[in-house]
């Protein structure tokens, strides 16, 4: 019998930004190694553009990426949640580990700014992959320096 791959479940407000990148840059990056899913407490209707041509600079096609909503189901079926910023409303399951990373909301920030948040979640995307014993098939995205907007 094969193991399967664990299931790493991104979740945001919206899944429009910060889940959608971490869920693409995982299964690009990984692909097969983790079942990298996405969603939201509060679906938007659409992804953000910016987010979508950050991925396309990567050479990663995201315009499929429909926001979906989180769902108690959804949770029980990962193995690990990522909740993309504190404070969101994820059920809990016993067998679920939780981890929680502070990222701040991209709505309605720049291409400039979201290549930042994109290569900080590419990052963290590889470190929890090194945790399970995953290796990437390409580098993960490098810095383009702050994560966040100009002040």
């Amino acid at each position: 019998m094969t193991e399967r791959p664990p299931v790493v479940l991104f979740v945001c407000t919206h899944n429009a930004g910060r889940s959608a990148l971490a869920a693409a840059l995982a299964r690009t990056h990984f692909g097969d190694r983790i079942a990298a899913q996405s969603a939201g407490v509060n679906p938007q209707q659409a992804p953000s553009k910016v987010t979508i041509t950050s991925l396309a600079e990567l050479g990663i096609d995201d315009s499929h990426h429909v926001p979906t909503a989180l769902t108690p189901e959804r949770v029980a079926h990962a193995d690990i949640v990522i909740a993309m910023k504190p404070g969101l409303d994820i059920p809990h399951v016993d067998h679920v580990r939780y981890e929680t990373w502070s990222l701040p909301d991209p709505h309605g920030w720049d291409i400039d700014n979201i290549r930042a948040l994109r290569d900080e979640i590419g990052r963290r995307v590889t470190n929890l992959a090194e945790t399970l014993h995953t290796h990437p098939g390409t580098p993960a995205p490098q810095a383009h320096g702050p994560v966040g907007p100009s002040a």
